[in-house]
């Protein structure tokens, strides 16, 4: 039987460390985790028209706005919230980006009845914001 030193002891100890190390990097370094697209996976993806991508092309981030309009939430469940599907009929005409659901992340009263600060927000096209103005919505400042 082989006698245990402190030296063997400090030796399996800092092998054991760098394996552990090691085997924890590698795996936090790379993508461990992705999955392949598979060709089932690719045919399901959205196909877009050509008259799509050629807007989407004209119209980078930086031309874009984000718009926005309270959901109708109260406080204690009171009021009826729209969701962004329906409140996005309001801006027919206006091509959506993205929309979302959101805290405007203002400090409110606690009292059943007032608002909760929920909004929906919609990335639409500068050059539409006038028109969204005009219908009721705000230009969204915060961060997304």
């Amino acid at each position: 039987m082989k006698k245990l030193t402190l030296d063997s002891i400090r030796q399996s100890c800092f092998f054991y460390f760098c394996l552990g190390f090691f085997l924890f990097v590698g795996c936090t370094s790379g993508n461990c985790r992705s999955q392949q697209e598979t060709p089932e996976a690719l045919a399901k993806a959205p196909k877009l028209s050509m008259e799509e991508l050629t807007h989407m092309k004209e119209t980078s981030k930086g031309q874009r706005v984000h718009v926005y309009k309270p959901d109708g939430s109260l406080q204690c469940n009171q009021g009826r919230k729209i969701t962004p599907e329906a409140m996005e009929k309001e801006l027919a005409g206006v091509r959506i980006y993205s929309k979302l659901n959101k805290n405007d992340g203002k400090m409110r009263i606690q009292l059943c009845g007032s608002p909760t600060g929920n909004c929906n927000i919609f990335e639409i096209d500068r050059e539409n914001l006038d028109q969204a103005l005009k219908l009721g919505f705000k230009e969204w400042a915060g961060s997304i």
